[in-house]
């Protein structure tokens, strides 16, 4: 094949792996806003709940960045991915946890655990985006750049949930017991 028509076929193919790259993650920002409102509304009133709150307006707002990206790069929405990842997240609810109809304690960790997983998602594609805002002009460097930011923001706060949930759950304050009768009460004087 000559190099014209390598060149007349690497625009639709450069096109179609986009497509299928910003719909994948399309998809993982779908799931992730289904889990972060599920998330932000089980700990509402929780020591968690304010910073579940926030991120969960964030990550929509993150999503629908992702949507106007698609429309600005000519990108059609597959919505059966997105359908496909909203209907992953309700049926990952289904899980066994060790109870029948209430949540487990350790649903908070892996909550959080899975939307730190997709805001590194989210982080290498805000990079990965940026690196190629040189060759690609309708892709808003200033913008991505602000998205990578708050995504970075977003996995320092997990991480901090995270550890302040895993302490609480798997490591609680056990009260002091007083000393006992042994202990306490008979010291000899030697």
């Amino acid at each position: 094949m000559n190099t014209t028509t390598r060149a007349s076929q690497d625009g639709p193919t450069r096109h179609k792996r986009l497509a299928i790259y910003l719909n994948d993650h399309l998809a993982g920002a779908t799931a992730g806003v289904e889990l972060a409102a599920r998330a932000a509304q089980e700990h509402r009133g929780s020591p968690f709940g304010e910073a579940l709150e926030n991120l969960r307006k964030e990550i929509s707002q993150d999503r629908q960045a992702l949507v106007r990206l698609l429309g600005d790069l000519d990108v059609p929405v597959r919505r059966y991915k997105v359908y496909g990842a909203w209907l992953g997240e309700k049926a990952g609810r289904a899980k066994p946890n060790g109870r029948l109809v209430r949540r487990s304690g350790l649903a908070l960790l892996v909550e959080l655990e899975a939307l730190r997983l997709g805001a590194l998602g989210k982080e290498v594609l805000w990079r990965g985006l940026l690196a190629a805002s040189a060759q690609d002009a309708r892709l808003d460097a200033d913008r991505l750049e602000e998205l990578l930011r708050r995504a970075e923001r977003q996995i320092n706060t997990l991480d901090a949930l995270h550890s302040r949930a895993a302490t609480a759950l798997l490591y609680p304050a056990q009260p002091k017991e007083p000393p006992s009768t042994a202990e306490a009460g008979t010291g000899s004087s030697a």
